[in-house]
Formats: structure tokens, sequence, C-alpha cells
């Protein structure tokens, strides 16, 4: 399993800016954000597939979030614009298989065999 470490969680006001950064020990794997707010259960956010040529989104966050990835340096980047109080959450880094977005069943957490510890994001209103 790949060991994945996320950073630049935080507090932020609503309609503000965070990017969250994802290092990754290595490997070749399609990599994805989840996110779980207190008393809910994790939920899909964004995935980009091995090459960063392709990205799928929740429509929650469409046209405000961005994955993007830089596999010289193994990272993998959640870039949240025009934040809501209500994408306050855990932020989870997973990575999964290399094909994982030639599939259906990218949003489903157990398609991801590595995750990260997480980083909490709070947004203030």
């Amino acid at each position: 399993q790949v060991q994945l470490v996320e950073s630049g969680g935080g507090l932020v006001q609503a309609g503000g800016s965070m990017r969250l950064s994802c290092a990754a020990s290595g490997g070749t794997f399609s990599m994805g954000w989840f996110r779980q707010a207190p008393g809910k259960e994790r939920e899909f956010a964004a995935v980009i597939s091995w090459s960063g040529g392709s990205t799928a989104y929740a429509d929650s966050v469409k046209g405000r979030f961005t994955i993007s990835r830089d596999n010289a340096k193994n990272t993998v980047y959640l870039q949240m614009n025009s934040l809501k109080p209500e994408d306050t959450a855990v932020y989870y880094c997973s990575a999964g298989p290399r094909a994982l977005l030639r599939g259906q069943w990218y949003y489903r957490s157990n398609e991801y065999d590595s995750w990260g510890q997480g980083t909490q994001v709070t947004v203030s209103s």
C-alpha cells in the first residue's frame, strides 16, 4: 500500500480559498479526495487519473474545486474556491487502481486501497 500524507487544512471564511496537498510514497495510482462532515458518511469529492488527463467531481463541488497532480513530486492537490460552511469536513486523500476512471464506480470509497490520515477544513460563515 502507498503511504499518503495530507496537508493544507485549516480555518477559512466563507467565500475564501484553500489548497490541500497529498504527498504519496510512490506508485502509479488514480488519486481521489473524499470528505467527512461530523455525523455524516464519507463522501466523494474529486478524482484524477494517473496521467492527470481525466478528472471527475461531485456535483456539490463542481465548478469550485479543482484536482490536479504533479507526478514528479508524487503529489496531488485540491484547490478549493468559493468555500461554503457546508464544505466543513475532514478531507481524506486516497489512492486507487490506475484504471479507476475507466469505470463508473470511482465515487465509491471501497474502490480505493489506501487512505491518508485526513486534514480538517473549517469554513466559517
